[in-house]
């Protein structure tokens, strides 16, 4: 099958209220770096090809409710990202300003809250 973005830089944008400080959260957490930054838009990438995240400044930000509540904002996406180690990953998502979900649905997940709000996973696979 032919790849469709051949050529092309793909990423995915994310609503925050401060766009750089979500970016740096996330430059740090995957050791990806800041590839731009100006007032209202920060950029981190995995390399200069990409994958890219978008920050983008957004008015009125609410930050989603994990778990999903009735009448309340919901998650529209999060990130999942595979680790060696579950425990050590969490300290160190905490240590850089996560806060970890109280609502835990799975024992090799871990949800966490990134400093906008926006829950991820910290998934630990054995095989």
């Amino acid at each position: 099958m032919r790849s469709r973005t051949g050529g092309m830089w793909w990423g995915t944008a994310i609503e925050a209220p401060d766009p750089r400080g979500l970016a740096k959260f996330y430059a740090e957490l995957l050791g990806w770096r800041l590839e731009h930054d100006e007032p209202g838009t920060a950029v981190v990438a995995a390399s200069p090809q990409g994958p890219f995240f978008v920050f983008q400044r957004a008015e009125g930000y609410r930050p989603p409710v994990w778990p999903p509540a009735e009448g309340e904002q919901r998650p529209m996406m999060h990130f999942d990202f595979q680790v060696g180690d579950l425990d050590s990953a969490v300290a160190e998502a905490v240590a850089l300003g996560a806060t970890v979900a109280e609502f835990q649905p799975q024992e090799n997940v871990r949800v966490l809250l990134d400093p906008a709000g926006h829950p991820f996973c910290l998934c630990f696979d054995e095989e």
